[in-house]
């Protein structure tokens, strides 16, 4: 049966890719609604060959909606998913708010769909955008082999702290190439020619954004043993986050097993091949895709019956908006 969708956020960077992946897959919505804050109200969307006028994100905007895609930031989620989730919406959030509790599912569609089936608040929880291109790429191995320890380094876009971020980079970059100093307003140092730390310090020294990998992994293999040693850093990339991933696993796992395995893998494009400068997944060719692309799968030198590879995709798309998306379309109504 279709059903209003609300996107809550529209205006951001997050929110108009759901409504271009709602438009792009032919979302069976009897309508789509785009909400977001007081001051973009009246802001006009382009939208399956028309054109969405923006409201603003009351609880009141929500009654009759049937899905409710928000991506609006841990604050108003808090304050609107349960209003949306009281007059009848399932809540599929982009943000931090609800990740880690208990009582909300947290869904990556190719990894643990059935756990969207229990949602006593109504909510679902998407997970972080460095978190779901990883356990997409690692379900099938887990499933084989059970993982035991993670190391990962995350080489995270721009885009991933939104489109005024986007906007600052590109603006660094025609000042370095004019041989000027890069200023940094929305990164907390230049970005461009440079490697940055770039989210708010958690605890033991590690950063949020580290943490989330820990935390959201465990939770989404429903699996507090797993081990989780992350490092993530932004680069001088618009869209497209990359990751070193290192596995152990509880039996030892045969570099031909794992190809295998990722071949075959849902949401994963593998890239084959011996090693060659260029044959390997890059941002530029994830960006505006679904997939997420595993390559350079290889046995550890140093730990027997460990894999490493590296992952790509869209932090936009697959990090955020289609997995979202996704979710709503595999729900049963």
């Amino acid at each position: 049966m279709a059903v209003t969708v609300a996107v809550v956020g529209a205006t951001g960077v997050v929110g108009r890719e759901m409504l271009r992946v709602l438009e792009q897959r032919k979302f069976p919505a009897a309508k789509v609604v785009a909400l977001a804050s007081a001051r973009s109200v009246g802001a006009k969307i382009p939208f399956a060959g028309g054109e969405l006028v923006v409201r603003e994100a009351t609880p009141d905007a929500f009654e009759g909606v049937g899905i409710a895609l928000m991506s609006a930031g841990a604050a108003a989620s808090r304050q609107l998913g349960p209003e949306a989730a009281k007059r009848g919406a399932i809540v599929i959030d982009n943000s931090s708010a609800w990740r880690m509790d208990p009582d909300v599912p947290l869904v990556v569609p190719e990894v643990n769909m059935d756990a969207a089936k229990q949602r006593p608040k109504g909510i679902i929880a998407n997970p972080n955008c460095s978190t779901i291109q990883m356990v997409v790429a690692l379900k099938p191995l887990h499933d084989a082999a059970r993982i035991k320890h993670i190391v990962v380094s995350t080489y995270q876009a721009a885009s991933g702290k939104g489109h005024a971020a986007q906007l600052e980079l590109e603006e660094q970059v025609r000042a370095v190439a004019k041989g000027e100093s890069p200023v940094a307003k929305i990164f907390p140092a230049p970005l461009a020619m440079n490697v940055v730390m770039d989210w708010k310090a958690g605890e033991l020294d590690y950063s949020e954004e580290e943490l989330k990998m820990v935390n959201e992994t465990r939770k989404i293999f429903g699996d507090d043993t797993i081990g989780v040693s992350p490092t993530t850093v932004r680069v001088p990339v618009d869209t497209g986050h990359a990751e070193s991933v290192h596995v152990q696993f509880h039996r030892p796992m045969d570099v031909e097993e794992a190809k295998s395995l990722l071949r075959n893998a849902p949401g994963v494009r593998f890239v084959d091949g011996p090693y060659a400068p260029g044959n390997h997944p890059q941002p530029i060719q994830a960006a505006g895709t679904d997939d997420v692309f595993v390559g350079r799968v290889r046995k550890d030198l140093a730990i027997p019956g460990a894999i490493n590879l590296f992952v790509v995709a869209d932090n936009l798309r697959k990090g955020a908006a289609l997995n979202a998306v996704q979710i709503a379309e595999r729900l049963s109504l």
